[in-house]
C-alpha cells in the first residue's frame, strides 16, 4: 500500500472543507485569550470528524483525542491571536479576510489557526489508515500570546494528567522540520526616588535620572550579544530591549518618585536563567542596589473561564537534537510525501516549545504553513496550498515516527 498518496488522495479530496474551516475560524475574532468561541468551531468539526474525545480544558483550551495507546502524541496550535490595533489600518476586513494570488490574508491566518485544519483532519485521516494504531493522539488548540507555555503548563499540571510523548508544534515554518528557538526572560527594573515641586526640583531625587544609565547600559549589553555575546551556533545571537516604561509621580509639574522599565532578553542555551537574572542586577552599582531593584515577571491573571495558573515569566530556550527519531521521521515524512529533502530550522520568535521541551523536556519539533515573519502585521497571510498540504504531514508522522522508534 503506498501510505503516502492515499494520505494525499484523502487530503485532496477534503481540499474545499479544510479551507472553508480556516476561513471559519479566523472569522471568529479570539484576541486577548477569548478562545471560548473559537473553540466551539473547531470542537464541532472534530465531533463531525468522529473524535473519541472533545472537551474544553479548566484554563478554557479546546483538546479533540483519538485512540487509547500507549503512546501519546500530542498536536499543538494556539488559537488566539494578536489584537487588529487601528481597524482603519486594515485593506480589508481582518477577521473575513481575503484570497489573492492564492493567499489567505486575516489575522491568524498565519500565526496560528492556519495549522488547525491540517492538525484535526490530518489526525483523522490517520486513522481512517489505520495510522493511529498504538498512539494516543490530542489536538490541544490554546491560548499561547497570553503567556508562552501557559497553557500546555496548565494542561498537563493542572488537568486530569496528561503528559505527551512527543509533541508538534503547529506555528509557521515555512513548511520545513523546526527544532528549537532561543528562550526570554520578562524582567522590570524600578528606581525609586523623593518627589518635589518642579519649580524646587533639586530638593527631590528624579528617579528618571537614575534610570537614564542603566538604560544606555541595557543597550550597550545588547550590541554586545549581537557581536557574539552569549551566542549559540544553531539559535543564534541573544538579544535585550526595553519595551515599555511606566512613571509615577504626583503631577506634571512634580519630580517623579518612581519609573519602571521593563525588558525582554532573549536567551540562547549559553545563557542560563540564573546567569541571565544576574548580568542585569550586575548593572546596579553597589551604592544603588536598594534604590534600583530587578524583579521577574510573573502571569497570574485568570483565563477567560476564570481559572488562574501562576507562572514565573521565564521561557527556556530549547534544541531537539537532530539525531532524534521525532526529528529524523518529520524529515522522513517531508521526503515520503514531497520527494525532496528540506532544511532544519529554528523559528526567531518563541512558542509553546518553552514548557513541552525547554520545561518539560518532551521531544518536540515544529511544522506548519506559512512564514513568521508575516506574524503580528496588517500582512499576515497564509498560502492556501500550505494549508492543505499540511495536512498530509500530520496525517503521514505518526507512521515514520513509529517506525524510526523500531
Amino acid at each position: 500500500m503506498d501510505i503516502p498518496s492515499e494520505i494525499k488522495q484523502k487530503v485532496t479530496a477534503n481540499r474545499e472543507r479544510i479551507i472553508q474551516f480556516m476561513r471559519e475560524i479566523c472569522a471568529i475574532p479570539s484576541m486577548d485569550s477569548l478562545i471560548g468561541p473559537v473553540g466551539e468551531r473547531i470542537q464541532a468539526e472534530m465531533r463531525s470528524l468522529g473524535y473519541d474525545e472533545v472537551r474544553f480544558d479548566k484554563m478554557g483550551n479546546t483538546i479533540g483525542r483519538i485512540g487509547n495507546g500507549p503512546k501519546i502524541l500530542l498536536y499543538d496550535s494556539h488559537i488566539d491571536t494578536v489584537g487588529i490595533g487601528d481597524r482603519d489600518e486594515w485593506g480589508w476586513d481582518p477577521f473575513v479576510g481575503k484570497v489573492e494570488n492564492g493567499l489567505f490574508y486575516a489575522r491568524g491566518a498565519c500565526d496560528e489557526k492556519g495549522s488547525t485544519p491540517g492538525m484535526v483532519y490530518g489526525l483523522a485521516i490517520a486513522r481512517d489508515l489505520g495510522l493511529l494504531d498504538g498512539y494516543t493522539a490530542y489536538y490541544f488548540g490554546n491560548m499561547e500570546e497570553w503567556c508562552d507555555g501557559i497553557a500546555p503548563n496548565a494542561f498537563v499540571e493542572a488537568d486530569p494528567m496528561v503528559k505527551p510523548d512527543f509533541v508538534v508544534i503547529g506555528e509557521p515554518t515555512k513548511m520545513n522540520v523546526y527544532r528549537g528557538h532561543k528562550g526570554r526572560i520578562e524582567l522590570k527594573i524600578t528606581t525609586s526616588g523623593r518627589s518635589a515641586h518642579a519649580a524646587v526640583h533639586f530638593l527631590g531625587d528624579n528617579a528618571v535620572y537614575k534610570m537614564v544609565s542603566i538604560i544606555n547600559l541595557i543597550r550597550e549589553l545588547d550590541r554586545r550579544f549581537r557581536f557574539g555575546q552569549a551566542s549559540h551556533t544553531v539559535l543564534g545571537n541573544a538579544s535585550i530591549a526595553v519595551t515599555d516604561a511606566v512613571v509615577r509621580t504626583d503631577s506634571l509639574n512634580a519630580v517623579p518618585n518612581q519609573f519602571t522599565i521593563f525588558l525582554d532578553h532573549r536567551l540562547t542555551l549559553s545563557e542560563s536563567h540564573e546567569e541571565a537574572m544576574n548580568l542585569i542586577k550586575g548593572l546596579i552599582p553597589d551604592y544603588l542596589q536598594k534604590e534600583i531593584i530587578v524583579e521577574e515577571l510573573y502571569s497570574n491573571i485568570p483565563s477567560y473561564t476564570g481559572f488562574t495558573f501562576p507562572m514565573a515569566k521565564y521561557f527556556p530556550p530549547w534544541l531537539q537534537e537532530e539525531s532524534h527519531p521525532l526529528v529524523q521521521a518529520g524529515l522522513k515524512t517531508v521526503c515520503d510525501l514531497w520527494g525532496e529533502e528540506r532544511p532544519l530550522g529554528t523559528w526567531d520568535f518563541s512558542t509553546n516549545g518553552t514548557y513541552w521541551a525547554g520545561k518539560a523536556g518532551i521531544p518536540s519539533i515544529g511544522f506548519g504553513p506559512g512564514d513568521e515573519v508575516t506574524a503580528h502585521t496588517l500582512l499576515e497571510h497564509v498560502p492556501l496550498d500550505e494549508v492543505v498540504d499540511a495536512t498530509a504531514f500530520y496525517a503521514c508522522l505518526p507512521l515514520k515516527l513509529k517506525a524510526a522508534l523500531k
